[in-house]
């Protein structure tokens, strides 16, 4: 074989893979969709499979189609969601841990920060305190932090088997991605940013368990409050 004819077939192989990556990054994009749309989750290992080997691509493909690049990682939170809800269910509060982002706290938190991140006074300002509150009581460690080193001190520390996370997607997904070998369920936020971020509460109870007609109880009107003089008003 001369060296011409060896790049020759060296194109076409290239070629004829990088077909097949467009149409497995299509499939993906498809499924994905219908599973948002219409909560339809089919050939789960084929989405976990493309968006962990070929994620950033994933979402450079997604915008390249006029789709936002978001819609990767809302597919891979709830592909991961599905998949992994029924082990998950089996898990006792006390073999899992709750993990909750420090841009919910209110604008006044007065909470100090340590190895294992804030340490929630219960001042009832925003809706930390009602979820961490609720998840003690239930047996679940809860851990407020502000950012992926101290989920790593986290799993280093602790011994669990679940996990029940609140982040933007983007945190959210990669960071299930990470915990891959733990059974996770992830809640996006609401509204995302640095600060005065707001969660459905309701959805996190109803992920620890809490029966519908509690939850609604405990959730709070709002999942924050800029207010500084409303104490217990979010």
């Amino acid at each position: 074989m001369t060296i011409a004819e060896f790049y020759q077939i060296f194109g076409q192989v290239v070629f004829v893979a990088g077909i097949l990556l467009l149409v497995l990054l299509s499939v993906t994009l498809i499924l994905g969709r219908m599973l948002i749309e219409k909560d339809r989750l089919i050939f789960p290992k084929l989405l976990l499979f493309t968006m962990d080997v070929f994620y950033g691509l994933f979402k450079k493909f997604s915008e390249s189609v006029g789709v936002d690049a978001k819609i990767v990682d809302h597919i891979g939170v709830e592909v991961r969601n599905k998949v992994n809800e029924k082990i998950f269910q089996k898990i006792q509060p006390k073999d899992t841990i709750i993990v909750l982002p420090h841009c919910l706290r209110h604008l006044d938190c007065e909470a100090k920060l340590e190895t294992s991140g804030l340490v929630c006074e219960n001042c009832n300002r925003c809706v930390i305190g009602v979820l961490k509150t609720k998840g003690e009581e239930m047996g679940y460690k809860v851990f407020i932090i502000p950012g992926s080193t101290f989920l790593k001190k986290i799993v280093e520390q602790n011994k669990f088997k679940g996990v029940i996370g609140v982040a933007c997607f983007q945190d959210l997904n990669l960071g299930m991605m990470e915990l891959s070998k733990f059974s996770c369920q992830g809640v996006p936020l609401l509204r995302d940013g640095c600060v005065n971020t707001k969660v459905d509460s309701r959805a996190v109870l109803e992920k620890m368990g809490v029966k519908l007609k509690e939850a609604k109880k405990l959730a709070p009107k709002s999942s924050c409050s800029t207010d500084p003089d409303k104490r217990g008003s979010f």
